[in-house]
């Protein structure tokens, strides 16, 4: 085996393992899963708008467990079930908020800790109306700013909404700096009165594009609810497809885990064999030149069946002479073939 196959194989054995370490690192991003086993709590909120299946429990910004399940209760209140990390610190006051994970609407369970030494509390436990908190609607929100949103620059409405958004959730600034920003914000209006007639001159002259191609709009939208509709039907499709790629995942994985030290053992035996063929190489060329001329003539041996067939061309032997006989011994060969 010549030097390049050997490179030619074990680059092809480093691709395959870094494909499934890469196809599993996939699958759990995917699942979105956390380590270790955990524990199953039930929090009651208000209103529970916009939390999915799957979305994080955090602790200290740290993801700590997995909304499991999201149902009403008593007809009036969001039943929420989730598992967190048996390595979280759940103790006897601890709350549970629904916060904002992004401006798109995405939403996580934040979860603060109670006293360091108190109890922790036990699996089942259930977080009533008064250890909760429902987060903030920002629609009813922002509705109240749509009078000055409407005259805002995109940059400007991005920062404004950012401090909302902290100040609300007790992340960052006071409400004093987002009163400051929003008044820098109508001073720099009250300045610029010429760009604004401008931009209403030019948004006129965009709806009337719009306006002139509302068949097409029309279309796309439609469009777009049937490619959404049908992603609501296939999502036991969906959510099917990506439990086998987790169970195919685990199968990979054991697979490769039984497999690894034979196939380290094969792959040192190869380096073996190869080394032998490469010293031994004038030998083994020598049998590859005569091996097409051996089997040939092997094969009319056996050209009749599955048998093979042998012509004696002499017998050679000494028998005692029996009295009275004067005949020769031995066999002469008559055949062509012999001579």
């Amino acid at each position: 085996m010549s030097p390049t196959l050997i490179k030619t194989i074990a680059k092809s054995v480093a691709f395959t393992v870094i494909t499934v370490l890469a196809t599993l690192a996939l699958a759990g991003t995917i699942r979105n899963g956390t380590s270790g086993s955990g524990s199953e709590y039930v929090a009651l909120f208000t209103d529970a708008t916009s939390l999915n299946k799957g979305d994080d429990v955090r602790m200290a910004g740290v993801k700590v467990g997995t909304v499991k399940d999201i149902s009403v209760s008593d007809d009036k209140v969001a039943k929420v079930t989730f598992t967190i990390s048996t390595s979280a610190p759940v103790t006897q006051g601890t709350t549970a908020e629904l916060r904002f994970r992004n401006l798109v609407g995405q939403r996580y369970i934040d979860l603060h800790p109670g006293a360091v030494d108190g109890a922790r509390l036990p699996a089942g436990y259930t977080f009533d109306l008064q250890h909760t908190r429902p987060a903030l609607d920002l629609t009813l929100l922002f509705n109240g700013f749509q009078p000055l949103f409407r005259f805002l620059d995109a940059k400007d409405i991005n920062t404004l909404s950012g401090q909302i958004i902290s100040v609300f959730q007790g992340e960052g600034d006071t409400v004093d700096g987002l009163l400051n920003s929003t008044a820098d914000l109508t001073s720099t209006l009250a300045d610029r009165d010429q760009v604004i007639g401008e931009l209403v001159t030019n948004l006129n002259a965009v709806l009337g594009v719009v306006d002139q191609r509302s068949s097409q709009l029309d279309t796309t939208l439609v469009t777009l609810q049937q490619l959404v509709s049908g992603l609501a039907q296939d999502r036991g499709a969906i959510t099917s497809a990506i439990d086998g790629m987790s169970n195919l995942s685990s199968t990979v994985s054991g697979l490769l885990t039984q497999g690894r030290k034979p196939l380290k053992h094969d792959i040192d035996a190869l380096g073996h064999l190869a080394g032998n063929l490469a010293d031994n190489g004038p030998v083994l060329s020598s049998f590859l030149k005569t091996l097409p001329t051996k089997l040939d003539r092997i094969g009319r041996t056996a050209s009749y069946g599955s048998w093979i067939n042998f012509y004696v061309c002499s017998i050679q032997g000494r028998i005692p002479l029996p009295e009275g006989y004067l005949g020769d011994l031995g066999v002469n060969p008559v055949a062509g073939r012999c001579s």
